[in-house]
């Protein structure tokens, strides 16, 4: 697991800076690792959060057949090291019968070293959650709880289209999410950071510098010249040329 002071710096970047350094030093493809379906973050004013997955799946349209089912997800919660983030597959999907978390449930997980929640079902008591300073990732919104109960946990889930397995090291914001690999978590902040230079120091300036050419086409020689260098820095750093060209 990462330092908490290398959590907190990988926070102040948002999900798409983080994933531009995370393509340069994966083995992955770079069409994996993240949500495949739109998600919605209910919560974009609070910035990214990151934390590691604890994973559950959900079934609010039914009953729970296990009356210890609250308590013994809670210690499993418990036994695991934080900061957390609650990765929930609602089973009932398409559809929305009833929520999970809401004011309740975003207080007692919050006590439990849980930043937030990624659940492809629904949330509810919205302004309650952002209360509790709890960050949601969700389809929608809905009135009522149903049966809402863990089911199950820490085995692999499937949310907006992505598997995600308890431990994996999550980074989101109203983008999106991004799973950041364990062989890749050493090097994830020095290539963001590297990355998100890069783009301020070539191709990003050369678009915004108009006032320093005169012709339109003395600006697209720039840009090219600065997607090239953009490239150059990209290869030696990490041997890849990125996605300028």
């Amino acid at each position: 697991m990462l330092p908490l002071s290398e959590l907190l710096k990988l926070k102040r970047w948002n999900t798409p800076t983080i994933y531009n350094g995370w393509e340069q030093i994966t083995g992955h493809s770079r069409i994996s690792g993240f949500n495949l379906e739109e998600t919605k973050d209910f919560m974009p004013e609070f910035g990214p959060m990151v934390g590691y997955a604890v994973t559950v799946k959900i079934k609010p349209s039914e009953p729970t057949q296990n009356p210890n089912a609250w308590a013994e997800y809670r210690e499993f919660i418990a036994s695991l090291d934080g900061p957390k983030i609650i990765v929930t597959q609602d089973l009932d999907k398409p559809n929305v019968y009833g929520s999970f978390w809401g004011e309740v449930s975003a207080n007692a997980h919050k006590t439990l070293d849980c930043v937030g929640v990624i659940v492809d079902g629904a949330i509810r008591d919205l302004d309650e959650m952002r209360a509790t300073g709890f960050k949601a990732l969700a389809r929608r919104l809905c009135v009522g709880h149903a049966y809402a109960a863990p089911l199950s946990w820490g085995e692999p889930v499937e949310v907006f289209g992505t598997t995600v397995n308890t431990g994996d090291l999550i980074h989101a914001d109203k983008h999106g999410f991004l799973i950041i690999p364990e062989e890749d978590q050493s090097q994830i902040l020095e290539a963001a950071v590297f990355m998100d230079n890069n783009e301020c120091n070539t191709v990003i300036y050369s678009a915004i510098a108009y006032k320093e050419t005169e012709k339109q086409q003395e600006i697209v020689k720039q840009m090219n010249q600065s997607a090239r260098l953009f490239g150059v820095a990209a290869h030696q750093k990490f041997g890849r040329k990125g996605e300028w060209k």
